[in-house]
């Protein structure tokens, strides 16, 4: 009478243990800081949603700070190289012609379908990173650090699309894009309650099918004003 041997599960190395517990400490963590913030949070909190004694977070993190920062890199990564990514081939496509719609839609709409489509861990991180862009102390510091390079890279795509107007209309566009998308990203649920719930803040979906198209409606908007008072 012949046995079937069982498939043996695989060991995983020491490395590869690591790395599993490394994610699992930085998904608990990034659940915890989106909703109580940096200060909200301590590493006993983390511990105890990953299951785990609070020591163990400290051979992975020697504190909360970097923890917090490992946190925040991790996603911003992703986003950044995404957004980059398709700015340079949406320049590629137009001849070197862009128009503020289509910058525009290839700057947030890259950036939504992330949420859209990244399951709750990436909603976890829109709304840190909506507090992140939201606190002057630091705050400021760690945006300018990951997101700097695509965000300039989407301002020059601009001043193409608009050669004659003035660059400080540019910089204030950009600011009133950022200003909703960090307001989208933090799901508070005011536009569900104003809206009797036609709204809904997490719908990102919808979002998408529309905040290119007014944003890009602005920028004409303030620019040939402005184009109007220098001519007049």
């Amino acid at each position: 009478m012949s046995t079937v041997e069982k498939p043996r599960s695989k060991r995983l190395s020491k490395a590869e243990r690591r790395a599993e517990t490394t994610e699992q400490i930085l998904d608990a963590a990034e659940y915890l800081f989106s909703r109580h913030g940096l200060y909200g949070v301590t590493l006993k909190d983390v511990a105890k949603r990953v299951g785990v004694h609070h020591t163990l977070l400290n051979y992975y993190f020697d504190d909360k700070q970097k923890l917090f920062d490992a946190v925040f890199a991790r996603r911003a990564a992703v986003t950044s190289e995404r957004r980059m990514k398709v700015l340079n081939d949406y320049d590629k496509a137009t001849g070197g012609k862009p128009t503020v719609e289509g910058a525009l839609h290839a700057f947030l709409d890259t950036d939504l379908d992330l949420y859209i489509e990244g399951g709750e861990g990436w909603k976890n991180y829109a709304a840190l990173s909506a507090q992140v862009a939201n606190t002057p102390e630091w705050g400021a510091k760690m945006m300018d650090q990951h997101f700097d390079p695509v965000v300039l890279r989407l301002i020059g795509l601009l001043k193409r699309a608009l050669p004659d107007s003035a660059e400080e209309d540019i910089f204030w566009g950009y600011h009133f894009v950022t200003g909703a998308l960090m307001l989208t990203l933090a799901r508070t649920g005011r536009i569900d309650k104003l809206s009797g719930g036609l709204c809904q803040s997490g719908d990102y979906a919808a979002v998408k099918q529309r905040m290119a198209r007014f944003m890009a409606a602005g920028f004409h908007a303030i620019c040939a004003e402005r184009r109007s008072e220098r001519s007049g």
